[in-house]
């Protein structure tokens, strides 16, 4: 079958990799891809619109390509399209497609929806309070920073809406909530995703991501089918410092997510999580991440989204032993219940390398140089996220940066160290001006 992928990044790259390595696809498409996926075996760029378009416009050129060319499936990386209600056009049009409608995408494009499903169908939550006005908001933090405890939480604030990774503050003193709520709910910094807030307790412990394969429609009985565990490092520096980033890297699986922790994530949150989405009629074939906390032996969801994690698909995906085209159609043609999903024993590491400045302004279009004998030796495999093609070539050459993150480099071994190991020395064999990685990715020093 021909399949479509619609993405620019990382995660659309490790997508497209595995797709293309299914005996059931005789081409991958990806729309509009990136300088790695260029080069990738069997897969093919497409860009349809050279300028910047609306994305209603967008989704009508897709449509349009995919009859033209008989695609037979198409696969949704981000979370915008979803948003924007790709999955519900491309169904009404006959095509099909894995990714939930606009109602269902609500659980990412709105933390206070997300919130409200949570509590309403008793998923295991941090508690929160909502606030669509600025002074009630204010009122709030203040309140929580007049309290008497010696050792005062911080305060969660989080801005309703897409935010690309940024809508996020832990705030650990009442200047910095403050000045939070103000640039969201007053500044619009977030072009106006932080409107409403989610003012959240503060949960401490690990975190743990788990992606899922989603099969549910028009209310009727669904299946959620968790995949191995991930954990992305979210802070720009080692030891988890500096500011939160669209993350530094991810290993899989975690090996302090427990059979026990397993269990209760399954009970207290995938299991209320399935009857919500069956309960409220959802059309969801497609995905789901669920952002763990791990707090005193029980697991928390601090979030949804409604599609697969970046940077965590570039490490989970290497672990599937399962045929993910196949995956992807029994997600769309509702036989997920029959799917029986088989994983590699072993681990994952998978440091990102980012631009100089980033997560602020960062360079851009510099060359990125690759030793493709030394990467060979350590079997792993580059995924480029923010990187396109500056003279062609095989996926990992001819390459240039082009945003904040700017590849990742995934390599599979016996263990976590081993794994580990490999991820590391494959990143000396690759090089580009300003070039720089978190050091602890799966632990630390790096060797």
């Amino acid at each position: 079958m021909k399949v479509l992928v619609i993405g620019s990044g990382g995660r659309e790259h490790a997508m497209a990799w595995k797709l293309a390595q299914s005996k059931k696809a005789e081409r991958v498409y990806i729309a509009p891809g990136n300088g790695g996926t260029a080069g990738e075996k069997n897969c093919e760029n497409v860009d349809l619109l050279g300028h910047d378009p609306a994305e209603e416009e967008v989704q009508e050129a897709l449509i349009r390509y995919v009859i033209k060319e008989g695609i037979d499936l198409t696969v949704v990386g981000p979370e915008a399209p979803l948003a924007a209600g790709i999955a519900d056009r491309f169904r009404e049009a006959g095509q099909p497609i894995v990714g939930p409608g606009a109602a269902a995408a609500r659980l990412e494009a709105s933390k206070a929806y997300a919130k409200s499903f949570m509590e309403k169908y008793r998923v295991r939550a941090a508690r929160s309070l909502v606030f669509t006005d600025i002074s009630e908001a204010l009122r709030a933090v203040k309140a929580h920073f007049s309290n008497a405890e010696k050792d005062l939480p911080p305060l969660v604030i989080k801005a309703n809406g897409l935010a690309a990774g940024k809508g996020v503050i832990i705030a650990e003193e009442l200047e910095a909530a403050e000045t939070a709520v103000n640039a969201f709910m007053k500044e619009g910094v977030l072009d106006g995703a932080g409107k409403t807030l989610v003012l959240e307790e503060f949960l401490r412990g690990p975190e743990v991501s788990v992606l899922a394969a989603v099969s549910v429609s028009g209310g009727g009985k669904g299946v959620i089918l968790p995949f191995v565990s991930a954990r992305d490092h979210k802070r720009r520096f080692d030891n988890d410092g500096g500011p939160n980033t669209g993350g530094m890297g991810a290993i899989a699986p975690v090996p302090d997510f427990n059979a026990a922790l397993q269990k209760d994530f399954e009970e207290a949150i995938l299991a209320p999580t399935l009857r919500g989405l069956e309960a409220e009629g959802f059309d969801y074939r497609g995905f789901i991440f669920f952002g763990l906390l791990i707090q005193d032996g029980k697991c928390y969801l601090l979030e949804y989204n409604i599609r697969l994690g970046d940077p965590e698909t570039q490490a989970v995906l290497p672990m599937m032993n399962s045929d993910f085209a196949e995956l992807c159609a029994a997600i769309e043609n509702k036989t997920l219940m029959d799917f029986r999903l088989s994983w590699k024993p072993g681990a994952v590491c998978a440091p990102v390398a980012v631009a100089a400045g980033y997560p602020g302004d960062y360079r851009k279009g510099d060359p990125i140089a690759f030793n493709e004998a030394s990467f060979a030796k350590t079997g792993a495999v580059l995924f480029a996220a923010g990187a396109q093609c500056g003279t062609g070539g095989a996926a990992g050459s001819g390459l240039r940066s082009a945003g904040g993150r700017v590849l990742a480099v995934s390599a599979y071994g016996a263990n976590g160290e081993d794994a580990r190991e490999k991820a590391y020395r494959a990143l000396k064999a690759v090089h580009f001006e300003g070039m720089d990685y978190r050091r602890d990715i799966g632990g630390y020093p790096a060797p």
